[in-house]
């Protein structure tokens, strides 16, 4: 869980005075790391056990049942490919290939720079849209595996997904 980084541990002084003594607190204590950091830093997950009197492997333990957070850093832009029923039926796994080549990252990761996390899905909503994504708040949909690179270039360029 090593990320190598200096984090300003000052930012969650107050969040934890405040929680200090609130049973049940550990939950949104992790959300309000999760807003501030865009993860859960190991030096935060310390220092959340030191002050709320809560072990590291139970911060851990409801950190990784929860899908909100994240122990890593994500991307600028999160990439979730859905492989629900309808999408898998219609070629989400070549889709999902495509970007992961494209992308030089398995699922779950994120690239080198930074710049993109991609993650598997069960469902979307978007149906109707077969094989379908998910780019920050932007679903695209009807997906193919030798346009989909085309998404991924447009981000690259513009720093948006439409």
């Amino acid at each position: 869980m090593n990320t190598n980084k200096a984090v300003d541990l000052s930012k969650m002084e107050q969040v934890l005075e405040k929680y200090k003594n609130a049973r049940g607190a550990l939950i949104p204590v992790l959300q309000i790391v999760q807003a501030e950091y865009g993860y859960l830093p190991e030096p935060v997950i310390g220092l959340i056990s030191e002050r709320l009197h809560i072990s590291i492997h139970e911060i851990v333990g409801t950190a990784t049942f929860y899908a909100q957070f994240h122990l890593k850093p994500r991307g600028e832009h999160i990439i979730k490919v859905c492989c629900g029923t309808a999408c898998h039926v219609k070629g989400a796994a070549k889709v999902l290939e495509k970007i992961s080549e494209a992308l030089e990252v398995s699922t779950g990761m994120t690239t080198k720079d930074n710049v993109f996390t991609l993650d598997e899905v069960a469902c979307l909503g978007a149906c109707s849209l077969a094989p379908a994504m998910m780019v920050d708040e932007d679903i695209h949909g009807k997906l193919a595996p030798d346009t989909v690179g085309n998404v991924i270039k447009e981000i690259r360029e513009t720093g948006v997904s439409r």
